[in-house]
């Protein structure tokens, strides 16, 4: 087994990027259910920046946060006691680390070729949608015809521009640092 370090650059751009997620995933845009929010744009930057592993670990740290009870989720929500992890949209934080990982692996593989990235972007952030939808339904007891209606289908194009976006800046950072 090799002996790997963590480079200063791995710890220094993981916990500015939790950072940064902590910052901007509680602002939204309350449409229904699922709000509109920049987390899955600060986790696509993530991959970019940082790959599968140490983007992971990055909306880990998010994550962890949170479930202490800091209010960085959407709406400024946070912990288990007010059903952000363990209730109905708690699938799509959860589908957060899927997003960082295929994501990141993606870039990671490619060596950033813009194309093949923003497919690894579109099916993390796919797996994302399938986690978070399978948990929403279980969650409210409902059909998944309701669920995409609600959770899915007002949020993929918005989304898509996310990863676009991401995929310009990203390279962009990726490049630079």
């Amino acid at each position: 087994m090799k002996n790997q370090k963590i480079t200063t650059y791995q710890m220094a751009v993981t916990a500015v990027m939790a950072a940064v997620l902590c910052v901007l995933g509680p602002l939204t845009v309350p449409i229904g259910a699922i709000p509109i929010s920049l987390a899955n744009f600060v986790i696509c930057l993530t991959a970019w920046l940082l790959g599968p592993k140490f983007g992971t670990l990055s909306v880990v740290i998010y994550l962890a946060i949170g479930l202490i009870g800091v209010p960085v989720f959407s709406g400024y929500g946070a912990g288990l006691a007010i059903a952000k992890l363990a209730g109905p949209t708690g699938g799509y934080l959860v589908g957060y680390l899927l997003l960082a990982f295929i994501g990141g692996l993606f870039i990671e593989k490619s060596n950033g070729q813009p194309v093949v990235s923003a497919v690894g972007l579109v099916l993390g952030d796919a797996a994302c949608y399938v986690l978070g939808t399978a948990w929403f339904v279980f969650q409210m007891q409902c059909d998944l015809g309701y669920a995409l209606a609600v959770c899915v289908y007002p949020f993929i194009v918005l989304d898509l521009a996310k990863i676009v976006v991401s995929c310009i800046v990203g390279a962009l950072l990726r490049k630079r640092l």
